[in-house]
């Protein structure tokens, strides 16, 4: 079993930045892929990025290319998404993922283990 807990969220101007973290607890972190996905209000849960377990590949989805960033600290066991240029469409409850298998892929299905999520919340 792997617990998830994601902390960071909040309420941002347009424009502005934040920095998700997640961290991990009860397996050997650096055996499982990351990922963050989001969920709007009366929307499914989507891909924002992930990446493999050693943090050296990543793969994002269009809408956050070039404003968001991931990276993971396997000596603390935590996973980070920093975003910067966040767009009122950014707004969703955000949600880091483990995968068993090195790079889990864009799709929910794909992995094994979630956080509670963080609510980020962009004003116009």
């Amino acid at each position: 079993q792997v617990q998830l807990v994601e902390s960071g969220g909040g309420l941002v101007q347009a424009g502005g930045s934040l920095r998700l973290s997640c961290a991990a607890s009860g397996r050997t972190f650096s055996n499982y892929g990351m990922g963050w996905f989001r969920q709007a209000p009366g929307k499914e849960r989507e891909f924002v990025i992930v990446t493999n377990r050693s943090g050296s590949s990543t793969w994002y989805a269009d809408s956050v290319k070039g404003r968001f960033t991931i990276s993971r600290d396997n000596a603390k066991n935590t996973v980070y998404l920093q975003m910067n240029s966040l767009k009122p469409e950014d707004t969703a409850v955000y949600y880091c993922a483990a995968s068993r298998v090195s790079f889990g892929g864009p799709t929910p299905a794909g992995y094994d283990y979630w956080g509670q999520g963080t609510q980020v919340t962009v004003s116009s």
